[in-house]
């Protein structure tokens, strides 16, 4: 968070730890599927390879990297539809996730 106070840090490096604890994450909405909100939180929050980096550790618990959201769409669906998340999509790939109609 930045502020008038705080200046805006670009190009910070994220330990494991800070990557590791998004699997932590709880959604607000039960109807929600838990392992999809972590991905997209994942997805909003961090850069491509930081992203890459906790898909391991995401796959490694033994998560679900094809959850779909209450669109039936998977995180890969969703990634897809941007037009600059191509390393995104590409490691979301490289760990095995598939599209709801591949699914």
């Amino acid at each position: 968070m930045s502020g008038p106070d705080k200046p805006k840090v670009i190009g910070e490096e994220w330990s494991d730890e800070r990557v590791k604890s998004f699997l932590f994450i709880t959604p607000y909405d039960t109807a929600l599927n838990p392992d999809y909100q972590v991905l997209i939180k994942a997805y909003q929050a961090m850069r491509a390879g930081d992203f890459e980096r906790f898909l391991g550790f995401f796959t490694e618990a033994g998560r679900d990297l094809n959850a779909v959201n209450e669109h039936g769409q998977t995180i890969l669906d969703h990634i897809s539809e941007h037009r600059r998340s191509v390393e995104y999509v590409d490691a979301l790939k490289k760990f095995g996730a598939k599209g709801a109609a591949q699914a």
